[in-house]
């Protein structure tokens, strides 16, 4: 049945025009003979995006709903220059540009990192990056701001923003509901109603709800791995008592709870260890054990997993945004709380063998944040937003590690020690890891931009922002089970494999960054601009435990990481044209970061039974690029966007590196990457999409195509991810009544590619990744009132 639907919609995409597509304007009425103005908020004001000089990608609303994107993972389909990394909600990284958080795939949750993109959604900032995992629900807008943003923007942001803003209450009836039926039986329910309570109050409700069974199957068990389970709920009221003084009260939460996540054998590579402690060979540990992966072909999305596994995560909070008009300015206060709780387990050896029988870390985050600004109204020459800005974060958690009756064979070997004592098979079955973190952090700033319009086409934006930052950590664990011994050589390789750590630490900088923008709106259709940013994100303190030296102790001096300095130089053109049918934007970037903070995975003598992450500075980051973006509307019905992104990513100094799986030996410990390119970014990456109506009919196509690039920050040739291409399309019918039904595919194509590797516990050289899902058809019933 799949396989006719998706024939069904390639053939009658096939007979539309080809065209391809970028950014989408917000939903507003506007002439059907050009583009409706795009409305963004990327300077703290309402502005037409064409009249802001800067880089940024605009999806409206209309187009989220068209092309079913409810999370940030399918943004990517639409934003060529915005990368997405999850081994699951928890470890969860975004780029822009190839800058932001790390993507090694098992530990980009060091809780003492800040991202080095802002997640905002209604003006508050989310400081976890896993929350960027949920479900969105009834969005308005969501802008990808590039480059850095720290002067209006809550927290530093070295790398960029994603804004989103969700649909604000109406004092006009309106409501919305979606049931959506696919394979796997992917079931989605969304809507929202929204109204006037009373004639200076009105309401908005919305939700969405998704449920789906596993892509990959679990041959030991017979339990489909990777199911969906998510749902979203937002509440907010509109308080307007006259037109001087606005305030919007809203409260959310969003759960998942899902048998997830786990990877497949996707290839093993081959170090320069001895063949025993190598996953394949004669030798290898495969053969020690008598063991075969179940597929040798990522793509029978197969495993055979024996350890448990599941998600259980939520977050929520409630927030307050006032704007109140005192006639020459208009003072804004936007106050928030938020939670994240975090629990869930995975067999991180990934494989059948009974290696690691648990990891979990069950975590919790508050955060409290208070904004306030003041900005000028009005259209004269000078135009100014000033503002001040308090954040504070406590994240707790329990990290839990336990190892299992083939963990002393699998990582430390049949002998250990100069004099070749014999491991007992048993050394490390129940052995395992109990702990306490405490992280804390408080940052205050002061903010101000202006902008000068000191001839009638020439304006002059500067933009300052001072921040302090103050972080505190707590890390202890110890460690029990297992064999009891008192042989020095079998204790000492135990340890190697676990050690209790406790430490604390404290860091405190503070920093001046901004931006200065010159814009020339040559004429009325186009703007040049040229621009100058700094930006400033602060130190980091290892939340995940220390790295060990050559005598398995903690090296105190790592627990602390350099603050990061990002500079972005940039120059750009923004075009109206054909009477405001076509919009082509270009823009050209250059990018040096000093102190680029990454989470580094450890691959010396005693990393074993762990991917120990640690954060750790990269002396010198550069990015280079060029992207464009163009939207048209063809005929009155038929429009289309495309949009490039072309990038030169470098590790321009990395003298001490991790290394690459082929070069490893047993006393192998750091290798120089320098000019090597930057791990997670594609040198290439196009986005494109129709949307064609007629009549009734109405057809939606986006399209996504990125070229390879390096998976793991050690830029291993077994780590490579390949370039792909993602489709999905749907068509659908309007009837009279307004009811629409429509016929979808995600994935049409079946393309197969690799979403993210994980380089193995033990260093053994297998290899595994998360496949992408397979090709999804489905159909919706819409409902509008």
């Amino acid at each position: 049945m799949s396989k006719r639907l998706a024939a069904l919609l390639g053939a009658t995409i096939a007979l539309l025009p080809a065209a391809p597509a970028h950014a989408e304007p917000a939903d507003t009425e506007a002439d059907p003979a050009r583009l409706p103005e795009v409305v963004v908020t990327a300077r703290r004001r309402a502005e037409d995006a064409q009249r802001v000089p800067a880089a940024l990608s605009v999806v409206g609303g209309a187009l989220l709903d068209q092309s079913y994107t409810v999370n940030t993972q399918a943004l990517t389909t639409l934003i060529p220059t915005l990368n997405y990394s999850s081994a699951n909600p928890r470890n969860t990284a975004f780029t822009i540009r190839g800058l932001g958080s790390s993507v090694v795939a098992v530990s980009q949750a060091n809780d003492g990192l800040e991202p080095g993109v802002g997640f905002y959604v209604d003006q508050v900032y989310h400081a976890r990056p896993a929350t960027a995992a949920f479900d969105f629900a009834d969005i308005e807008q969501v802008e990808e701001l590039r480059g850095p943003q720290g002067t209006l923007f809550g927290k530093n942001t070295t790398a960029g923003a994603l804004n989103i803003t969700t649909r604000a209450p109406t004092f006009t009836r309106e409501g919305f509901a979606e049931l959506s039926y696919g394979d796997f039986n992917f079931v989605q329910a969304k809507g929202w109603a929204s109204g006037p309570l009373t004639d200076t109050i009105a309401y908005r409700v919305s939700g969405v709800s998704t449920r789906r069974d596993g892509v990959i199957a679990n041959i030991r068990t017979g339990r489909d791995a990777n199911t969906l389970g998510t749902q979203a709920v937002r509440g907010q009221l509109l308080f307007k008592p006259d037109d001087t003084i606005r305030m919007r009260v809203s409260a959310d939460f969003t759960n998942f709870q899902a048998y997830c996540c786990t990877q497949v054998y996707l290839r093993t590579g081959t170090s320069q260890r001895s063949p025993t402690r190598q996953f394949d060979g004669p030798n290898g540990l495969a053969a020690q054990f008598g063991y075969a992966p179940p597929s040798t072909n990522a793509y029978d999305r197969l495993t055979d997993i024996d350890g448990p596994l599941g998600v259980d995560t939520n977050e929520g909070g409630v927030a307050a945004i006032t704007d109140w008009n005192l006639g020459p300015v208009t003072l804004t206060s936007v106050s928030a709380w938020r939670f994240w709780n975090w629990d869930a387990e995975n067999d991180r050896d990934y494989t059948g063998l009974p290696v690691q029988l648990s990891q979990h870390i069950p975590s919790r985050q508050d955060q409290y944040s208070q904004e306030l600004r003041l900005a000028s109204n009005g259209e004269g020459p000078l135009s100014y937003v000033v503002g001040l800005y308090g954040f504070r974060q406590r994240l707790t958690g329990r990290p839990i590690s336990i190892y299992g009756p083939a963990a002393a064979q699998y990582l430390i070997g049949t002998t250990t020690g100069a004099n070749n004592t014999p491991v007992p098979t048993n050394l490390l079955d129940g052995y395992g890891q109990d702990g306490r973190t405490d992280f804390r952090s408080l940052s205050y700033a002061a903010f101000g931009e202006a902008n000068w319009r000191f001839l009638p086409t020439l304006t002059a934006t500067v933009g300052l922002r001072y921040t302090q930052e103050e972080k505190d950590g707590y890390y202890a664990t110890t460690v029990s089970g297992g064999l009891a011994t008192t042989n020095a050589a079998l204790v000492s390789a135990r340890l190697g494999v676990l050690r209790p750590q406790n430490y604390e630490a404290h860091d405190s900088d503070g920093s001046l960054s901004g931006r200065a923008n010159l814009a020339w709106q040559a004429t009325g259709a186009t703007l040049a601009y040229a621009s100058y940013a700094r930006g400033f994100k602060s130190g980091g303190i290892n939340m995940s435990g220390l790295p060990l030296d050559t005598n398995n102790n903690p090296v105190l001096a790592t627990a602390v990481v350099r603050p990061e300095r990002n500079e972005t130089y940039e120059i750009g053109l923004k075009n109206t044209l054909f009477g405001g049918r076509v919009t082509a934007n270009i823009d050209g970037f250059y990018t040096k970061v000093r102190d680029f903070q990454a989470t580094i995975v450890e691959n010396s003598l005693t990393q074993t039974a762990q991917l120990r992450g640690y954060l750790s500075n990269i002396p010198r980051v550069t990015v280079k690029g060029v992207e464009a973006d163009v939207v048209a509307l063809i005929l009155p019905g038929l429009s289309a966007r495309t949009a490039f992104a072309w990038s030169d990513g470098r590790y321009s100094d990395y003298p001490a590196g991790p290394c690459p799986l082929e070069v490893q030996t047993a006393a192998t410990t750091r290798c120089s990457l320098t000019g090597r390119r930057l791990a997670s970014l594609p040198r290439f990456a196009l986005t494109a999409g129709l949307d064609y109506a007629r009549g009734a009919l109405f057809v939606h196509v986006d399209t996504a195509s990125r070229s390879g690039f390096d998976g793991d920050p050690a830029l291993s040739r077994f780590t490579y991810i390949r370039g792909y291409n993602l489709t999905n399309a749907n068509i659908g019918y309007r009837f009279a009544d307004g009811t629409e039904a429509i016929l979808w595919a995600r994935n049409l194509l079946d393309a197969d590619y690799i979403q993210n590797v994980t380089v193995q516990a033990g260093n053994s050289g297998l290899i595994v990744g998360t496949p992408s899902d397979p090709r999804t058809i489905g159909a919706t019933i819409r409902w509008r009132i």
